[in-house]
């Protein structure tokens, strides 16, 4: 069977008019689990692009601190797994009371909708919400919608907030269905996949640029960084000039280090670490090709969409990827990019043959990319889904 990509479904229009808030007053209280303000380049980009975040709340699943950094929960534990229950109910005194607090805290600001990211930060927040009346929308990412560890840990907090979030929101097609096989209400989930600022992300040239191929993201089992290094040994034993750059960090990172010198390939592989949005932008820029080798982790820990495919696209690059999650929609085989099935790192080595030999190619399928991720992943456009699911989430609670 041929595995094919389609443009993500996005989520529905909301009514407009009929509501009690419009966009521009619309009051979002957003929360992360982060312990500090720094977080995701995707929460970032909700944070800075949605009208009417007046607070953001950060420090745990049960969040510990508000935008100014005050304490929310003062007596009480300042650790957020003892705030809340898994359960998505207020199990003990603690567990109420921090409920309280927020609850208190959500209305003092005139909340109109939180905004919960990652499922357990849902689960956390669900109980507050509930006492103040006020609508929660909870948006999965990733391994909150797959790692099993998580799933079982929050089977009931989960049910709980599946019945009465005010909406749910996936990333990808593959991540809807996880969700609706955990019991998500269909007519309350919506795909809003992540955008991309394709300004931020162009000049690749990739029928210019050496046979240099760039990998972005976090070196954690479901990247399989070690299998992208094994299509690249393959591949460098058959074009001696090419090579591989290996942006960010994690713990498989030194690992990655010593597999590079195993497979003779050190001198053509380097590992700057972590790095800016700038200097991703600037390799991006300098390569024929992104890679990247995506799988389902042991422990189920999957992908929603990965940023740095969107974003290599956006420049103008093609992507050899795998058939995984997001990928699968943000990557069309054979025409923005070439994709291979998990754990394949023969095909994955093939497909970067036929970049690293065909500048051409290169280039036809990193225009078409850049296109697609246009078409279909523009931020503002995936703002604009969010906002509406948050409007409709208002107007169709009743206070």
């Amino acid at each position: 069977m041929t595995e094919t990509a389609h443009a993500p479904r996005t989520a529905p229009q909301a009514e407009s008019a009929a509501g009690r808030v419009s966009g521009a007053a619309l009051r979002i209280c957003l929360a992360h689990p982060n312990p500090g303000p720094e977080c995701e380049t995707f929460i970032r980009a909700h944070i800075r692009g949605l009208s009417g975040v007046h607070a953001v709340l950060h420090g745990g699943h049960m969040a510990l601190r508000d935008t100014a950094d005050n304490v929310l929960h003062p007596g009480l534990p300042q650790e957020p797994a003892q705030l809340f229950s898994p359960s998505g109910k207020a199990e003990t005194q603690t567990h109420g009371q921090a409920a309280m607090n927020m609850a208190r805290f959500l209305r003092s600001g005139r909340t109109d909708v939180v905004l919960a990211q990652y499922g357990p930060t849902g689960v956390a927040l669900l109980p507050a919400c509930r006492e103040a009346q006020i609508p929660l929308v909870a948006h999965f990412h990733g391994y909150d919608a797959s790692l099993c560890p998580v799933l079982a840990k929050y089977a009931a907090g989960y049910a709980a907030l599946f019945e009465h979030a005010a909406a749910v929101i996936a990333v990808s097609q593959e991540m809807r269905q996880d969700l609706l096989r955990l019991g998500a209400p269909e007519d309350r989930l919506h795909v809003i996949p992540y955008g991309v600022d394709a300004s931020m992300f162009t000049a690749a040239s990739p029928q210019d640029a050496p046979p240099r191929f760039v990998s972005v993201g976090r070196f954690v089992d479901k990247k399989a960084p070690e299998t992208v290094l094994a299509a690249f040994a393959a591949v460098h034993a058959d074009i001696p000039d090419a090579t591989l750059v290996m942006l960010g960090d994690g713990v498989l990172r030194p690992a990655c280090i010593r597999l590079a010198a195993c497979l003779g390939v050190a001198h053509a592989v380097s590992f700057p670490g972590a790095v800016s949005h700038d200097e991703v932008a600037q390799a991006m820029r300098g390569a024929r090709c992104f890679v990247q080798h995506s799988v389902t982790a042991p422990t189920g820990d999957k992908e929603g969409t990965p940023n740095a495919v969107l974003e290599a696209a956006a420049s103008g690059l093609p992507v050899v990827a795998t058939y995984h999650a997001g990928i699968r929609e943000a990557v069309v085989h054979e025409h923005t990019g070439l994709l291979c099935h998990e754990h394949d790192a023969a095909t994955m080595a093939d497909h970067m043959r036929r970049m690293a030999r065909s500048p051409a190619l290169a280039a036809a399928l990193g225009a078409a990319g850049r296109a697609h991720v246009q078409a279909c992943y523009d931020r503002e456009r995936q703002l604009a889904a969010l906002t509406q699911v948050l409007q409709a989430a208002v107007q169709e609670t009743p206070r």
